[in-house]
């Protein structure tokens, strides 16, 4: 089944800041619990509003991205997700490194029957457990081959394409797995296909967002995977802060040492028709509130350090829906009617 949004069409609405207009490749990454692939869906489906046609993919195995479409889980083949506004299309790919390596195999040597016998053999599996990095390698050149694939008519196949990437901890070692593939291979059809890959993950058409939540870890790996990143020389463009809370507490409602006067608020309840028996467990609730809305704005200063614009994204009680993603979506928009 593929779903149809029902977003206002952002075909003359801009893009946030932090969300590059020429970037053909969104890598998304974050800590994992963070809310990646939630924040994936709902950039591809930003990006697909107004008529774009975008392929949202998938690396890890875990079928993230049907389960958050409500659809079967998705074969190595391009599947339509969703339509958006003015004919806008999202596809769905879960991108399997046997079949990548299969595809590899047959593209550069015509080996693609060899390649099907190696794989019933296990060979193709017991290669990439051997060589780690020859899965992220098949990975991201699948990645590239999506991005640079051209129709008959010589049009690219996609506008734009988003990728639910592996989280911050290995982020840098993904991206970068090919270029110690190029350094073993010289020449060859294997290492232009590398060169390939490096020069886009590299070049100005990716763009890599970090998805965090205001905690003490998430933050701090955030911090590390962006300098690491910039290190690399790869192109950062938004820190997307996921499940922001809003601040309800003022500083004024509490007294000292993070006390509220019961009496007090008992006094308030009374006038709005509030049973004041619920005085003692609201004080408490705003008291856990208040120190939980002072740890986020504490980690909200150290992600300062980050200098790229930040996107917050409200506080939604999983599992998001289509209709909440359209929500999420309209967040790295501006403009929209």
């Amino acid at each position: 089944m593929v779903a149809t949004t029902t977003a206002a069409p952002a075909a003359t609405a801009e893009l946030v800041a932090g969300i590059p207009p020429r970037a053909r490749l969104h890598v998304v990454t974050g800590k994992g619990g963070t809310g990646k692939t939630t924040v994936a869906a709902a950039l591809a489906l930003a990006l697909a509003s107004g008529g774009r046609k975008v392929l949202l993919i998938e690396v890890e195995g875990r079928q993230a991205i049907a389960q958050l479409f409500d659809t079967p889980p998705l074969p190595y083949a391009e599947h339509r997700l969703a339509t958006t506004g003015r004919g806008g299309q999202l596809w769905g790919l879960a991108i399997d490194a046997e079949q990548a390596m299969i595809e590899y195999l047959d593209m550069f040597y015509g080996l693609k029957r060899s390649a099907h016998a190696l794989k019933r053999m296990g060979a193709v599996d017991f290669v990439t457990t051997l060589a780690p990095g020859l899965r992220d390698v098949l990975l991201t050149g699948k990645v590239k081959e999506s991005v640079t694939r051209t129709n008959p008519d010589g049009h690219l196949a996609y506008d734009a394409v988003v990728l639910d990437a592996p989280p911050t901890g290995r982020i840098r070692q993904f991206l970068d797995a090919t270029r110690e593939v190029a350094n073993l291979t010289k020449f060859g059809p294997i290492n232009r296909q590398s060169a390939g890959v490096i020069e886009l993950l590299h070049g100005p058409q990716t763009a890599v967002h970090l998805v965090t939540l205001l905690e003490e870890m998430p933050v701090q790996e955030t911090i590390d995977a962006a300098s690491e990143l910039t290190a690399a020389g790869f192109r950062l463009g938004a820190v997307v802060v996921n499940r922001a809370r809003p601040a309800l507490i003022e500083p004024e409602q509490l007294g000292p040492d993070d006390t509220v006067d019961v009496k007090l608020l008992a006094t308030g309840l009374r006038k709005v028709n509030v049973p004041v028996t619920y005085a003692p467990a609201l004080a408490r609730e705003m008291i856990e509130y208040a120190k939980r809305q002072r740890i986020e704005a504490e980690n909200a200063e150290r992600l300062d350090a980050v200098h790229v614009p930040r996107i917050e994204l409200p506080d939604l009680n999983p599992p998001v829906e289509l209709g909440e993603l359209t929500e999420l979506a309209a967040f790295f928009t501006r403009g929209a009617a």
